[in-house]
């Protein structure tokens, strides 16, 4: 195996006058404050005579950030305060991302900022430096990359669709072939699964923040489960949900059929065998509605095409892409709250199942506007999980199909 995504080399420097930020602190609303500096970051600077020193720092810290990434910042896509810093458990600052922060990094192919802080009397400096991530190459993603390339086309494609502005080539066939080797091992997992006893399946998988799963239930509105195809998600899901034998019979998969017919029938008898319910994409909604109604939980894949009149246009990844918006509709009408959720393989070979955050959807006066926000929201929070970990999630997939206009309705008879 190789590690393949060389180091990045990008570093940021700032100097912040400290008398600008003590001007800052006298002058600024408490509220307006808050903007600029996180609850932790005022908390942790104190109220003493250095405030405006350690807040000065900590300000050239999230300026240093931003220098990281000079296209973005001069488009306006970033800010100081997508950064923050905190305190880890040894008292050295560490870089916290906002929600924008996190994308960009994941866009970079970066895995952290490591930062410095330091002041005198006069001024605060911080230096940026960012840390890359690293993707490992297994011997098998080379040799199918070029030996076997099924829809190596495609995958290039989307590849070079979403990280095209901020990756050089040779990171994106890294990706192409890391995502191969994915693609190898879970073939092997599918094979493997169905003979494994109970107690290993169960030990094949964790759980992570079921808290926000409990949460959710207990709204006692059913629960819309947000996903797509990321690592082993049929393993993960079957095997992680095992540990919880109460939820048998109260998860429903909405999926489409699969090609060829014999692999749909499989994966479906699985999901049947687990105690997991499939309901088909098209003509569901008032099975869904019952489901909801009794409590129980609906899982949508969304990250495959849907074309008109199931889909709707939609930005993902800066591109307009066809996306459902049933599960925007069905959240907006029903009050059920929608859960992203994703799963990964560790390096040893052991999965995990994790739910976010529940999104809120977005309401407006028009509801067309409403499905279509809520929709995008949706892409955004698919964005992150994908950006996450990229040679997990499935490349394969047409996500950008381009659909040609419905021609006009003849009007016959019509002058």
């Amino acid at each position: 195996m190789t590690d393949a995504l060389a180091p990045t080399g990008r570093c940021g420097i700032d100097t912040v006058a400290i008398a600008r930020i003590e001007r800052l602190l006298n002058e600024t609303p408490a509220e307006d404050l808050r903007r600029i500096f996180t609850a932790q970051e005022l908390e942790d600077s104190g109220d003493g005579p250095g405030r405006a020193a350690s807040l000065a720092a900590r300000f050239a810290a999230k300026e240093a950030c931003v220098k990281l990434f000079p296209r973005e910042a001069a488009l306006g896509q970033i800010e100081p305060e997508d950064f923050s810093i905190a305190r880890d458990n040894y008292g050295a600052p560490r870089v916290v991302c906002g929600p924008r922060g996190t994308d960009l990094l994941g866009r970079h192919r970066i895995a952290s900022i490591a930062v410095s802080l330091t002041h005198d009397r006069g001024n605060a400096s911080a230096v940026a430096q960012a840390e890359r991530a690293n993707v490992v190459v297994p011997l098998a993603g080379r040799f199918f990359f070029r030996f076997l390339p099924l829809r190596r086309a495609v995958i290039l494609a989307n590849l070079r669709r979403v990280y095209g502005d901020t990756l050089p080539a040779a990171d994106i066939v890294a990706l192409a072939q890391a995502h191969y080797g994915h693609l190898w091992r879970l073939a092997g997992e599918f094979l493997r699964f169905r003979w494994l006893s109970a107690a290993r399946k169960a030990a094949l998988v964790r759980i992570e923040n079921i808290e926000a799963f409990a949460s959710a239930l207990r709204q006692q509105k059913g629960v819309l489960v947000l996903t797509g195809h990321f690592g082993n998600w049929e393993v993960a899901t079957i095997a992680g949900l095992a540990h919880y034998p109460d939820f048998r019979g109260r998860f429903h998969f909405v999926r489409r059929a699969i090609k060829p017919r014999w692999l749909d029938a499989l994966v479906t008898r699985r999901f049947h065998q687990a105690g997991f319910g499939v309901i088909g994409k098209r003509g569901s909604l008032d099975r869904i509605l019952d489901l909801l109604a009794a409590g129980d939980v609906i899982v949508f894949p969304f990250d495959q095409h849907a074309g008109p009149p199931d889909g709707i246009e939609i930005e993902f990844f800066g591109h307009p892409a066809w996306t459902f918006k049933s599960l925007a509709i069905i959240a907006l009408a029903t009050g059920a709250p929608v859960l992203p959720a994703t799963s990964w393989r560790e390096d040893d070979g052991r999965h995990v199942l994790r739910f976010g955050e529940s999104i809120a959807p977005v309401e407006a006066d028009d509801t067309n506007e409403a499905i279509r926000r809520t929709t995008r929201a949706y892409n955004a929070a698919l964005e992150r999980l994908i950006l996450a970990r990229p040679e997990q999630w499935y490349w394969v997939h047409r996500r950008w199909k381009t659909v040609a206009p419905r021609p006009a309705k003849s009007g016959r008879g019509k002058l």
